[in-house]
């Protein structure tokens, strides 16, 4: 076990919204990596948004938790302790509030998933049909329970209290996170509180991050490890891969931690990192996710590990490669090469359901954009539509062997009823998620041509499985490779 090297006692800076795994691997990691070197007191207080349980249990572990890094040759225990209080939301909402409002807080860092944000993601803007949205706009007085109606409260506090502006950060997988969340922002304090909006903007930053780092959800094994290495149970311990990025707008109201001494990247523009991840890490990841599933394959690692399977995410990595932008420093080859040695890493069982979940949330950025894209240039859209077609394939609930899956998304009962009501005929049922409010597809599902490779895919899958879709899939690309000019359509 490597001790922690931060001193006990530093204060507090920064307010995080979202204690899960992925936190405590990544933002967690940099700022305690970042005060060793460089100092300051910017201890994290962490927020559980729903579960008291993680936050009960870091409490009685005084903020500490094993952070294990899977590595080849062996795992690598370091002794976490940046953060400095835990306590979950519900029934905390006025703590919150106050916490927002309190001057020491300089930052807030948020992981909630894309669904936690309340956000219509085609109009990239607050989505007034969403339930928990639709209470906070109805009920002003009542205790808030959606992400930015608890922000616009604690920001509307913060400016009462005559406090200095705060920098909100978004740290998950959102094209322009910082921005979007901006926009949810002045959309919900334009209603509630419109003098609001305007000290917002004069105070108050919102940066635009790509993260990456590979980190599963923990299980038995991971809590062994912890507790053997501490001789006692560690209920907060979790497990990554070495592998880490952070790259932020470099765009703040106030002081930060000095995150690039722990290897994060201060940029001035996010987005051609951002695009790179979204198409070529995590579209390959939702794609390993649904032929996994599909096919009955627990585990990334175990889906590259079939030959037929890894040479079509090399595929997919190709084709989403070509819709990048040209010439803005981006090595998509290397990135490609890192991603599959990542992704085939006996060490790390990332869970192909836990990739699978929400899927109307992730698809839209992850294969519609590129796909809309390849479209319009003529490209091959081959590995794209097999991606949706698996999609939709999963969300019938039934793998290949006829075990159930467990569908887990916001938009589950829409697709339910529109995959119900279109029948068995592939093509009726592209149509019919098509039509799904609040799906951001972008129109790529109305795309004639695409819709047919789709369909055509969906009904390989359903009648000769998932290695025949996908060596139908990898044929088209065989095909259009031979033809003259390529496949790549840029």
């Amino acid at each position: 076990m490597i001790p922690s090297p931060l001193r006990d006692d530093i204060g507090t800076g920064i307010l995080h919204l979202g204690l899960g795994a992925f936190h405590r691997a990544h933002q967690a990691a940099y700022t305690q990596d970042a005060v060793a070197v460089a100092g300051g007191d910017w201890g994290i207080e962490a927020v559980s948004m729903r579960n008291p349980a993680l936050a009960d249990a870091l409490t009685a572990q005084g903020g500490r938790y094993t952070l294990i890094e899977r590595h080849a040759e062996g795992p690598r225990l370091l002794d976490m302790s940046i953060i400095r209080r835990a306590w979950a939301l519900p029934g905390n909402a006025a703590r919150l509030v106050a916490r927002m409002a309190d001057p020491s807080i300089r930052i807030v860092t948020i992981t909630v998933t894309e669904k936690g944000y309340g956000a219509d993601l085609a109009a990239r803007r607050l989505n007034r049909a969403d339930a928990v949205v639709a209470h906070d706009l109805a009920n002003r007085a009542a205790p808030r329970q959606s992400l930015v109606g608890h922000l616009v409260a604690g920001l509307a506090a913060r400016r009462d209290a005559g406090a200095s502006g705060l920098t909100v950060m978004s740290c998950d997988n959102l094209p322009e996170n910082g921005t979007l969340l901006a926009c949810l922002i002045r959309d919900f304090a334009a209603e509630v509180d419109p003098g609001l909006v305007d000290w917002i903007e004069r105070h108050c930053r919102f940066p635009d991050s790509m993260v990456d780092r590979i980190t599963p959800a923990a299980n038995e094994a991971t809590f062994a490890i912890a507790e053997a290495a501490l001789g006692c149970p560690d209920l907060g311990a979790i497990e990554t891969e070495p592998f880490r990025q952070w790259v932020i707008e470099d765009n703040f109201a106030g002081p930060r931690p000095q995150w690039e001494t722990a290897g994060a990247q201060l940029v001035r523009d996010v987005a051609p990192f951002e695009m790179m991840k979204l198409r070529l890490l995590n579209g390959s990841h939702s794609l390993i996710a649904y032929l996994g599933a599909l096919r009955g394959l627990p585990a990334v690692r175990d889906v590259m590990a079939n030959a037929e399977l890894g040479a079509v995410v090399r595929v997919f990595m190709r084709h989403a490669a070509a819709t990048l932008p040209p010439n803005r420093g981006l090595d998509a080859d290397a990135y490609a090469a890192a991603l599959i040695a990542r992704f085939e890493n006996r060490a790390i069982q990332h869970r192909c359901l836990q990739i699978a979940a929400d899927g109307s949330q992730k698809m839209p950025q992850r294969i519609f954009a590129p796909a809309r894209e390849r479209l319009e240039t003529g490209g091959d859209i081959s590995a794209f539509a097999l991606a949706t077609a698996a999609w939709i394939r999963f969300l019938h609930g039934q793998d290949e062997t006829g075990a159930r899956l467990d569908i887990k998304d916001p938009l589950a009962d829409h697709l339910r009823r529109a995959l119900q009501d279109a029948g068995s005929k592939p093509q009726a049922r592209v149509a019919a998620l098509a039509r799904v409010p609040g799906l951001a597809h972008g129109g790529v599902l109305d795309n004639r041509r695409f819709a047919e490779r789709v369909a055509a895919l969906l009904e390989v899958l359903d009648g000769d499985g998932t290695m025949a879709a996908v060596r139908a899939a990898t044929q088209d690309d065989a095909d259009a490779n031979r033809r003259p000019g390529g496949s790549r359509g840029h």
